[in-house]
């Protein structure tokens, strides 16, 4: 081969490095979208338990269950303790073999930097970092006790956190030519415990100086100490805290994006419905500080809520703010994956995560499955969708519970199948059911979940709505595929759409008015 052959040949392998375009939130006036591989992408994800990852051996057979769940994306922790176990030597050989198990399996990974804090606590701090608390300071109670957790006061802290993070983000860039990772969450569930502040001695320092000038607004005063401008109490010294915690977290972020510019966010533990500060993770980036996190923070590009409690819509919407997409990247996995589809449908959510996803038994046939499996067709539609007013979420938890959605011309009346006279019942709890609903023509929808009743009507004036035709469908490579006509018993003679509990599927109709 003739050299000016072999010089071409060489310019097109570096070309095709990245065979990729980077990752990036691609941020509209109704809708955000995470881009990947140049295309919209809706992350239907798991994440995996704290200690999982720490073995490439023990993750092995877990790669091909993931698959089985229909999942196009894992979660991943990254420890600091064994990404440099020795002060600045590094190994990432445990990072490699995860971005190679997942790569095998078309998987995408959003990283999670478990650094200075994961809930809380330093414990993924390396034991050179945990044993030096002269140069590596711990935060301290009220009594002057410490906790196991790396004060944000010190520079030696946030020095050393970067230093490794830095080092983490260049691995990758140089790395992971496929792009198989797409983003990084910055520690972990971050918050002071169980004292609403730290009172070691910088922290002290800090307290009494001037409030940052970013925050003035938000006191009574033009100048003066946290507590000469907010007052003495439990949410001063939280609102105290969460600037500093916000401030050391966005240099973190901020070295990261230097060297590898991928989408960074942040999660929180949220509250117990009557907790004060102190008794919870304070500080973190919850519902009251995120204007905060936003000031003090503005190299992360979200914050996104780590929902285990039975409020879902409650904090689903408390996190769906302008300029902050939702992505939920944990909630309990064996929660409702019925809460997957209300967040895409009501929320334009960007991705949805079962935690410990690689300790769901039966990975080829359970809920987690099932319901993949069936956002998985229908991702191309939601993406579409997404903030332009024709999609609709929605959830159920008793047969008491009604909700009515717009979508055109049509009223949706949706019910918990519960409700209807001839559903089978069970024993125990009532089921959490839901879906969504997209408007695909004038009189044309597709609706898809789990355990419910539909019925329809006009908005318009007092002509009913019919049923022209109602199919079971799946939606594959871009085209409807038809099973059975529902009609008869099926459609209750006409009068309704009826999704089964137990499985997730989805029809479509078509609608007609008449008086």
């Amino acid at each position: 081969m003739k050299p000016f052959f072999l010089l071409m040949l060489c310019a097109l392998q570096a070309i095709n490095l990245f065979a990729q375009p980077m990752p990036y939130l691609d941020k509209q006036s109704t809708r955000t979208r995470m881009m990947v591989d140049g295309k919209p992408f809706l992350m239907l994800a798991g994440e995996l338990g704290n200690s999982s990852s720490s073995s490439a051996r023990y993750m092995r057979p877990i790669w091909s269950d993931l698959k089985k769940m229909h999942l196009n994306s894992v979660l991943i922790p990254a420890y600091w303790e064994m990404i440099e176990p020795e002060e600045g030597k590094f190994n990432f050989e445990l990072i490699d073999s995860m971005i190679m198990g997942a790569r095998s399996r078309h998987l995408k990974i959003v990283f999670l930097w478990f650094g200075s804090w994961k809930n809380s606590m330093s414990c993924y701090a390396p034991q050179w970092v945990k044993e030096n608390q002269q140069r590596f300071p711990r935060a301290r109670m009220h009594d002057g006790s410490p906790v196991e957790i790396l004060t944000p006061f010190s520079n030696e802290n946030l020095e050393a956190d970067i230093n490794a993070f830095t080092a983490f983000m260049q691995h990758i860039k140089d790395t992971d030519k496929d792009r198989t990772v797409i983003m990084i969450q910055v520690e972990n569930e971050i918050g002071m415990i169980p004292d609403a502040r730290d009172y070691c001695d910088l922290a002290e320092r800090a307290f009494n100086e001037q409030v940052p000038a970013g925050l003035l607004k938000l006191g009574n005063k033009k100048q003066g100490s946290w507590e000469e401008v907010f007052g003495k109490g439990l949410q001063t010294d939280e609102l105290f805290m969460a600037w500093h915690f916000a401030q050391y977290t966005g240099k973190v972020a901020e070295a990261g994006k230097s060297i590898y510019n991928l989408p960074m966010y942040v999660n929180a533990a949220l509250i117990r419905q009557g907790y004060k500060p102190g008794q919870y993770p304070s500080a973190g980036p919850l519902p009251h500080l995120i204007d905060i996190w936003k000031a003090a923070a503005p190299s992360i590009d979200l914050f996104s809520p780590d929902i285990y409690f039975r409020n879902f819509t409650e904090w689903a919407a408390r996190y769906d703010l302008p300029g902050n997409p939702l992505f939920i990247p944990e909630v309990g996995n064996t929660q409702s994956m019925a809460q997957a589809f209300y967040a895409f449908g009501k929320h334009n959510a960007i991705g949805y995560s079962p935690f410990s996803i690689e300790s769901v038994s039966d990975p080829a046939t359970n809920q987690i499955c099932r319901a993949y499996s069936l956002l998985e067709q229908l991702s191309p539609l939601i993406l579409e969708n997404q903030g332009t007013g024709t999609m609709q979420g929605f959830l159920l938890d008793s047969a008491l519970q009604v909700v009515k959605i717009r979508l055109g011309k049509y009223l949706f009346t949706v019910k918990h199948e519960y409700s209807w006279a001839y559903a089978i019942k069970t024993e125990g709890e009532t089921p959490r059911n839901g879906g969504l609903i997209i408007m695909l023509g004038p009189d044309e929808f597709v609706i898809a979940g789990t355990g419910v009743i539909v019925t329809f009507e006009s908005v318009a004036d007092k002509s009913l709505a019919g049923i022209g035709t109602l199919d079971e469908v799946q939606y594959l490579d871009g085209k409807w595929i038809y099973g059975r006509r529902m009609n008869g018993d099926q459609s209750h003679q006409g009068r309704h759409m009826h999704l089964p509990g137990g499985d997730f599927t989805m029809q479509k109709v078509n609608l007609y008015l008449y008086k």
